[in-house]
């Protein structure tokens, strides 16, 4: 009985330990939430500054510019998967991984992959996809400007090579709570639709901005500007979803060992209690026999 006991509080005091890491892990996972929710926030407010820029420059142009083009003129694709460098998230790996194949099997060419997060980096290999690159997700808000850039430099490298590519980006969106879904956003070329609609959108002043200098450097510049925003808040949703998913995941754990520490202090007060009705009984079973014996 009593190796029993204590085999029980050994059990106890683990699942304890266990469930502290698991409500500091929750702690962290949704303070991350918050931060990287309010990045996106940020980004946005600065991604229609670069469309009202954009709008300004092609304004009564008709002409195009070497970042657009036709999209069935394209012989290959260059695909940007964001995933997670740790695990504990669920299907948050699974889940982009199996949409940006499914994608690319449906698309006409080659494709050439970086894979964001090492995670991720083995589901696509899996899949038997060509990755070209690994890039480590970053831990906060300031490492990625420098993920971006890297990117960037990658596709610019590549583009210079081949100019009849795209660039695709595939990340999980945040939905609400712990629900968020794939996301497929291409990049390059741009679309001529899109690009129509910024320069016969309305001004939002009266007096309408002016384009001071080259209009065509500016224009280079902004696109720049539009793809290291896009590819920044990108970065930044998926790692709000992979924090949400792994707040989840961590609720079910906390929920999980706290049934678990029920049923084992249940068990544990149950033994001990039979342990003390039978020191009670033999007590008594005893002192019954001295009366007899004293008798």
């Amino acid at each position: 009985m009593s190796n029993t006991n204590a085999s029980l509080r050994r059990k106890i005091e683990g699942a304890k330990d266990l469930r502290s890491v698991v409500r500091t892990m929750k702690a962290v996972a949704a303070s991350s939430i918050g931060q990287y929710e309010n990045s996106v926030r940020a980004v946005g407010d600065y991604y229609r500054s670069v469309e009202l820029g954009l709008g300004a420059c092609l304004r009564g142009k008709k002409q195009g510019n070497p970042f657009t083009g036709n999209k069935q003129q394209s012989v290959s694709i260059d695909a940007v998967v964001f995933g997670s460098d740790q695990g504990l998230v669920g299907q948050f790996n699974d889940i982009i991984a199996d949409f940006a194949f499914k994608t690319l099997s449906e698309q006409p060419g080659d494709s050439r992959i970086w894979a964001v997060g090492e995670r991720v980096y083995h589901r696509l290999i899996d899949y038997g996809l060509p990755v070209l690159t690994l890039f480590k997700l970053p831990a906060s808000i300031k490492g990625i400007t420098a993920l971006v850039g890297q990117i960037l430099m990658e596709s610019e490298n590549l583009r210079s090579r081949d100019e009849a590519s795209e660039l695709y980006l595939f990340y999980n969106r945040p939905k609400s709570a712990a629900v968020y879904s794939p996301i497929a956003q291409r990049l390059l070329p741009l679309d001529q639709q899109w690009l129509s609609s910024l320069s016969e959108a309305p001004w939002p002043s009266k007096r309408f901005a002016q384009v001071i200098g080259e209009s065509t450097e500016t224009l280079a510049a902004l696109i720049n500007e539009y793809l290291f925003v896009s590819i920044f808040r990108g970065c930044a949703e998926s790692l709000a979803s992979e924090n949400a998913s792994r707040l989840a995941a961590m609720q079910r754990a906390d929920q999980n060992i706290s049934e678990l520490l029920t049923d084992l202090n249940g068990t544990f007060h149950r033994l001990r209690k039979e342990g003390i009705d039978e020191e009670l009984f033999d007590v008594i079973a005893a002192f019954d026999l001295l009366k007899e014996d004293s008798r």
